[in-house]
């Protein structure tokens, strides 16, 4: 059994429509949102766009990710308040590091200003930490730095609250890359996958996280955004460290919603007496993956698929999609600030 079994149970697509949540069928919300419109936005909402696992060596489906992104917030007059990396930044080298071609290229002009008008908010990936031999991480930060950029990375873990003016939501941005034992070896003919935070840090961020997370805060959602994911279907599978270190917090503090990547697909998670949603997006241009659950047997939601994922955020609801690269919806809930949820 795996650890999350024993944690909290699992809620099957079946079983999750059995509990008390409001649930319609795709089909019978019409042709619009099969098509790939947005349904109706409520008076005042606050848009995000997000991906993951995007900074690919061969750019072939980041490029389709995006030009599908960006064709669904035209076609819908999506004006997003924010954008969120989560993680796998670059794989491969960045050569240049914070001088970098690929920060033209694959960043500032895949996610053009006039489309995504906003910060762009990153957190670290396994890849990120590979040094060939420079650290990437370091370069990440520095761009962060550079005059002009809407690249929003103030440290490794870092909070702020959306959208700035009135915020709804309070967003705690976290390193994932916990500790493994492994040695790290920074070897230019043999780059490190291994490099990640060390043991003192890892408490420096967890004891940094509790604090956080105890804040008074006047917001009616609280989420937490990291690349690696705490429970997850796909290959990686459930994260023991994660559930240890963080998930009792997520259930004391009532964590909305999780956001995540690193396993390369779409997914969304429940589970019984959980007040968090983990929802991953981690098909932004790398290679896919398989799932290795079923989401029938514990979901609702899951696919091997390339895409994009879309948050609005009201006082009432916030909505969350997940869409393919032609910006079609592939799956879609609302949950309010009670904890209540619908799909759709």
């Amino acid at each position: 059994m795996a650890l999350a079994d024993h944690l909290s149970s699992p809620i099957s697509r079946r079983g999750f429509l059995r509990q008390s949540f409001a649930f319609s069928a795709l089909s019978a919300l019409g042709s619009d949102l099969a098509f790939g419109h947005a349904p109706a936005a409520s008076p005042g909402a606050h848009e995000v766009l997000m991906i993951g696992d995007w900074g690919y060596d061969d750019a072939a489906a980041q490029t389709r990710v995006a030009a599908g992104m960006t064709a669904y917030a035209r076609k819908n007059a999506i004006h997003p308040d924010a954008f969120f990396l989560l993680g796998d930044n670059w794989y491969g080298a960045l050569d240049g590091g914070v001088n970098s071609t690929r920060w033209k290229t694959n960043f500032e002009d895949m996610y053009s200003k006039d489309v995504y008008n906003c910060p762009a908010y990153a957190v670290l990936g396994n890849h990120d930490y590979q040094r060939f031999p420079e650290s990437k991480v370091e370069s990440e930060l520095a761009y962060a730095r550079t005059p002009g950029t809407r690249w929003t990375m103030p440290a490794r873990w870092y909070s702020f609250e959306f959208p700035r003016k009135n915020p709804l939501i309070t967003f705690i941005a976290l390193d994932s890359n916990m500790p493994h034992g492994k040695p790290s070896t920074p070897n230019p003919d043999k780059p490190s996958r291994d490099f990640t935070l060390t043991p003192e840090e890892k408490d420096q961020q967890l004891a940094w996280l509790t604090t956080e997370l105890a804040r008074p805060r006047t917001t009616p959602y609280l989420a937490v955004i990291a690349h690696h994911p705490v429970y997850s279907n796909g290959p990686h599978g459930d994260h023991a460290t994660l559930i240890a270190d963080w998930d009792p917090l997520f259930r004391k503090h009532n964590v909305t919603l999780y956001l995540a990547g690193h396993d390369h697909d779409l997914q969304h998670l429940e589970f019984e007496n959980h007040p968090t949603s983990f929802f991953l997006s981690g098909g932004g241009g790398a290679d896919l993956y398989n799932l290795k659950t079923d989401p029938a047997h514990r979901g609702p939601y899951g696919q091997k698929v390339n895409g994009f994922s879309h948050l609005s955020v009201t006082a009432d609801q916030l909505t969350l999609r997940h869409l393919d690269t032609d910006g079609h919806i592939l799956h879609s809930f609302t949950k309010t600030p009670a904890g209540k949820i619908a799909l759709s």
